[in-house]
């Protein structure tokens, strides 16, 4: 078992949600310093410096450069601790199977096959006879984005054992509550040190992307007046009925599951609601910054539109920006882009760049001053339980990393 995978089985097993109910503190939840913990002690004992778990558990070091490349700038590599919330978490159980063709079944649930097919990800004709890594069909896997961590500790541990491997100073992160949009907010830049950065958070190998989503979050509340239904005519207002008009105001064509590339979208995350009271939650994306604010004020115009209904205030909402488009930071550095291709290429793997689909770090830390393009981990279908990674794309990625640090040595 190649050094890579057999973190990646270990990780995975450690539990790290993050929890958006309690998105008022960082880390969201506690467990997160388990795997945080967990890290520093293998960071320590493949020599790393200044190892440091803070109190919001962000896991830093930094790698000693290699002869010759001590004058040359800090490079950062940076994954996340936390997985989503969207699919069950605790106790993954991972296995190693031989795809062999049709649909990738992951395991039988309940006498049922939790299976994806090549229909629904065509990607899957192009891995037969691979190694994958599946969940066994009642939790999420965790590759997004213990992938990236397992990748980035590999490659701790081979410049570990090869010291003269071609690299800069490499300043080490490890991100809490990257899935509720905490991320990189209160890492120390300066005492991080790094002039440049990669977040390795993405998914199929070859990705590079360096432009993302304009993103913010609104929940929408709704008042309603409960009266027993036998006395409801003319007077019961329920809740939970206005915020399924609500909703059909939002364009249906902009939602997540008819949009693609640079098209942006409303995605419901959540509802609840009873007759008295409900709570709608929804997020908001756009690559391009007039489109994304004309989702804003259409959602805002939305909610008076059903005041003005209603002849009262029963609708309010809150709307909270995430983060920005990194390519407007990101773009002033064309040559992150060009060596991150030339290392995919010299690893035989053809470099995809294309924009998020979603945020990461390096949004954050991008308009923050480092700039910070993101690269692939290998993993599909992310945040589910037929989620997966093939074991070759967890070997390249290290190889990939192996020839990016070089580039910024020489």
């Amino acid at each position: 078992m190649s050094d890579v995978l057999n973190r990646f089985l270990r990780y995975v097993q450690v539990d790290t949600q993050s929890a958006d109910e309690h998105c008022d503190q960082v880390p969201s939840t506690a467990i997160q310093f388990d795997l945080a913990n967990m890290l520093a002690d293998e960071l320590r004992d493949l020599g790393a410096r200044d190892v440091t778990v803070t109190e919001n558990a962000y896991v830093t070091a930094w790698i000693p450069a290699s002869e010759g490349a001590e004058g040359r700038p800090r490079l950062g590599l940076i994954s996340h601790l936390d997985t989503t919330e969207q699919a069950p978490g605790f106790g993954v159980k991972p296995h190693v199977m031989t795809y062999e063709g049709g649909d990738l079944v992951c395991a039988m649930v309940d006498g049922k096959a939790v299976s994806i097919s090549p229909a629904l990800l065509p990607a899957l004709n192009d891995l037969v006879g691979e190694e994958l890594v599946c969940t066994d069909g009642t939790t999420l896997l965790g590759a997004d984005d213990k992938a990236g961590i397992a990748e980035i500790m590999a490659l701790v541990a081979l410049i570990a054992e090869n010291p003269a491997l071609p690299h800069p100073e490499l300043g080490i992160c490890f991100c809490p509550d990257e899935e509720i949009g905490h991320g990189a907010e209160l890492l120390d830049l300066d005492a991080y040190g790094c002039t440049y950065a990669y977040t390795v958070d993405g998914g199929p190998i070859g990705e590079l992307e360096w432009e993302c989503f304009n993103a913010a979050e609104a929940v929408v509340r709704f008042q309603g007046f409960s009266i027993h239904p036998g006395d409801a005519k003319g007077r019961m207002v329920n809740a939970a009925e206005l915020a399924h008009r609500f909703h059909s105001l939002l364009p249906a064509v902009q939602r997540p599951e008819y949009t693609s590339g640079y098209e942006g979208f409303y995605y419901l995350e959540g509802i609840s609601g009873t007759v008295e009271h409900a709570t709608s939650r929804y997020i908001i994306r756009d690559h391009d910054a007039d489109k994304f604010q004309a989702k804003i004020d259409h959602l805002l115009s939305a909610v008076s539109f059903m005041n003005e209904e209603q002849g009262c205030e029963r609708v309010t909402v809150e709307v909270k920006q995430q983060y920005r488009n990194m390519a407007e930071k990101v773009a002033q550095y064309p040559e992150l882009i060009t060596l991150a291709k030339e290392a995919f290429a010299e690893t035989g793997v053809e470099p995809n760049v294309i924009p998020i689909r979603g945020g990461t770090d390096g949004a954050q830390l991008s308009f923050r001053g480092l700039p910070c393009p993101n690269l692939s981990t290998g993993a599909y279908c992310c945040h589910g339980v037929n989620e997966f990674i093939p074991v070759k794309s967890l070997e390249t990625m290290v190889d990939v990393l192996t020839h990016l640090v070089a580039k910024f040595a020489a």
